[in-house]
């Protein structure tokens, strides 16, 4: 377990990741438990999973645990797991506050060694998930060791297409190769820029058979405008419009989300 990364991200579960806490935040959830993932995304989960009464999910390296709310409210039984103690206990407060019951696990997402093996229908890992795994392996021998056999794997995130490239939306500008893997910022804790290759390996390595790709585009053009920026400042829906036209926006011609359907 990286002990500095588990470090970083309890301080910003109590600074930047309070906004995904709102009373808002919440309702929009409470009231649109889809909203919490792209609409592709969400069209892959139906597929896997037509009904999730009752269906055993887990969400690995659950950050604002969005999701898991999601997958409660649509009727599954939820295990959230995340090496952050204050990610857990700031949402499992959440989870108190309106009586839902669901299971959090301190634990890292390359060992779940608290989770039972063949213990779940569903697998799901969202955005921001990969950037922080250092044993992509790893994680994804522990993510097949938990599922029940024919068990589905469901991975949504940045497209890796995208991590050469700076946040210069009027030109594109290429600010490391795309074999560039490990990347340091800010003198924190290492962020891994996978390539699509890397992640399909290691997924199929693990004995997960894929069944379906999906790459996608962000539909609001809010992919290129930073979380509290847009929360501070506002953004005009003609600035979101520009950001999601390729020909004002060159970024826009590549796929921003990665979605990757497997099973056990």
């Amino acid at each position: 377990m990286d002990h500095k990364a588990k470090a970083v991200w309890n301080e910003w579960s109590d600074t930047w990741y309070r906004q995904y806490r709102t009373e808002e935040a919440i309702a929009k959830l409470i009231d649109n438990p889809a909203s919490a993932f792209h609409p592709a995304a969400f069209a892959l989960l139906n597929k896997a999973l037509p009904s999730f009464q009752g269906k055993k999910i887990c969400v690995p390296s659950s950050g604002d645990n969005h999701a898991v709310f999601a997958f409660h409210l649509l009727g599954a039984q939820v295990t959230s797991c995340d090496i952050s103690e204050r990610q857990l206990e700031n949402s499992e407060a959440i989870a108190r506050q309106y009586g839902w019951d669901i299971e959090f696990v301190c634990d890292d997402t390359m060992e779940l060694s608290k989770l039972q093996s063949g213990a779940y229908d569903l697998v799901y890992t969202s955005n921001g998930v990969h950037i922080w795994i250092h044993d992509l392996a790893s994680m994804y021998t522990q993510i097949h060791r938990i599922l029940k056999d024919q068990g589905a794997y469901l991975m949504y995130d940045v497209h890796p297409f995208n991590r050469p490239f700076g946040k210069n939306t009027d030109t594109l500008q290429v600010v490391y190769p795309y074999d560039s893997i490990i990347r340091y910022e800010n003198d924190e804790v290492p962020r891994y820029a996978w390539r699509v290759q890397d992640l399909l390996n290691a997924i199929v390595s693990s004995g997960l058979s894929l069944k379906q790709i999906e790459e996608m585009a962000d539909e609001a053009g809010s992919f290129w405008i930073d979380d509290s920026q847009q929360e501070r400042d506002g953004v005009s829906k003609e600035e979101l419009d520009r950001l999601s036209s390729w020909q004002s926006n060159p970024l826009a011609a590549l796929p921003q989300w990665l979605s990757i359907y497997a099973v056990k």
